[in-house]
């Protein structure tokens, strides 16, 4: 984040506001599922360097952790 000098802040809230950044219509259909019975949120987003980032919301909604997709 430092590098491409993206707001992590900006990433958090489109995926706070159901903005799901670059997942696939698929999980765009399982987020929409899972705001209904609260089951997993998942979003994709790329940074200005084209690293892509994956911002994840557990099921009971207790953590939302930001990381690499390749460290998933």
């Amino acid at each position: 984040m430092e590098a491409s000098g993206d707001d992590p802040l900006a990433f958090l809230f489109r995926h706070v506001s159901g903005d799901w950044g670059n997942v696939d219509a698929h999980d765009v259909r399982e987020n929409e599922l899972s705001l209904r019975e609260g089951f997993r949120l998942l979003s994709s987003y790329t940074l200005r360097t084209g690293v892509e980032i994956w911002i994840i919301t557990e099921a009971d909604r207790s953590v939302t952790t930001l990381l690499l997709a390749d460290e998933y």
